[in-house]
């Protein structure tokens, strides 16, 4: 006598798949949402009948039920031992977890590892109307994980670049405009060879705005940012010391370097420092982020801020009005410039 085989369960995929609609409609049927119309939400219940689809109350809280609690995503990025938390998320987590308390919902917080497969579990797995997501590594290979969120109904936001046509809902810093304000500073300061450290790509968009708005002050002025003194590096004090070795490593004449990050600066900062450079009088240097310990490095870092409170807000907010089934839309928050020691203005 052969072993029974057991039946596979049956997934709003399938449900989706007899319907004729995408996956998010099935999940918006489901959960009652009125924006679907009914003829489809006829269709989506006539193949919820035929399949016997029994909904899984645990299993699907993030569709069906208001748990009255959001998930906060916090991706830990790879280091070269343990992997580690990007300390200007941890300034974030307070103003989010404040607004959380405000608006009367809990919030939970998750440590995810960037490969995992958090994308296609978490809905599964946890008890929350909705997620947050801080920290997003490469963005090329991101966007395949936001797809899949987004083909789930799963009610998400996310702190990054905000760009037309994107996936989802994005509040982020306006880089471009920040890259534009460190490259003004630098140059009115006499500055004119001025070197970034930070990846300078479509898989960092971020780094990339903020070396093209540095770039755009430069030739406003009629110079150019020489390729040369780019050197990519992630945010960790580890990769901005070993970038910074490199520059100094080609032999390039700079009087300014641009960071990426604070960290990135930081690292930076002290590789100069041991190859016997002044800052800022050899080599000025600024930062972006705004981090809290960039006032106390030495010396304090002169950066472009990034409004975390404002950003708290915004991402809870925002999340709330997706989850009430309202029309919610990404935002860029400017940026300042915080002008210290570092570049001597």
């Amino acid at each position: 006598m052969q072993p029974s085989r057991k039946k596979s369960r049956i997934t709003s995929l399938d449900i989706a798949h007899r319907a004729g609609v995408s996956q998010a409609t099935v999940s918006r049927v489901l959960r009652g949402s009125p924006l679907v119309n009914a003829e489809t939400r006829r269709r989506v219940e006539e193949a919820v009948r035929e399949l016997n689809y029994k909904v899984d109350r645990h299993a699907s809280s993030l569709r069906t039920q208001r748990a009255g609690t959001l998930a906060l995503l916090l991706f830990e990025e790879p280091g070269p031992e343990d992997a580690v938390i990007n300390p200007f998320f941890l300034s974030m987590l307070g103003s989010i977890t404040r607004e959380c308390a405000r608006q009367g919902h809990d919030l939970l917080v998750s440590f995810q590892q960037l490969s995992d497969d958090w994308h296609a579990d978490y809905e599964d797995s946890m008890k929350a109307d909705g997620l947050i997501l801080l920290g997003y590594g490469d963005d090329v290979l991101y966007q395949e994980k936001l797809e899949h969120l987004h083909a789930q109904g799963t009610h998400f936001v996310r702190w990054g670049p905000v760009r037309a046509g994107q996936i989802g809902i994005s509040i982020g810093c306006d880089n471009h405009l920040g890259g534009q304000l460190a490259g003004a500073h630098l140059l009115e300061l006499g500055r004119k060879k001025i070197a970034f450290l930070g990846d300078a790509s479509s898989h960092y968009p971020e780094f990339f705005a903020r070396f093209n708005g540095c770039e755009a002050a430069l030739k406003a002025r009629g110079l150019t940012l020489d390729r040369a003194l780019q050197v990519d590096a992630s945010s960790s004090e580890e990769d901005g010391h070993r970038a910074a070795r490199e520059l100094l490593a080609r032999g390039v004449d700079f009087d300014a370097i641009f960071a990426g990050s604070d960290l990135i600066a930081i690292g930076a900062m002290a590789a100069l420092r041991n190859a016997g450079k002044r800052i800022p009088q050899d080599v000025a240097v600024v930062g972006f982020d705004g981090m809290p310990q960039a006032r106390y490095s030495t010396p304090p870092l002169t950066t472009v801020v990034q409004d975390t409170q404002l950003a708290g807000r915004l991402l809870v907010d925002s999340l709330l009005m997706l989850i009430r089934e309202q029309s919610a839309n990404s935002i860029m928050i400017a940026p300042q410039l915080a002008v210290r020691a570092s570049s001597g203005g």
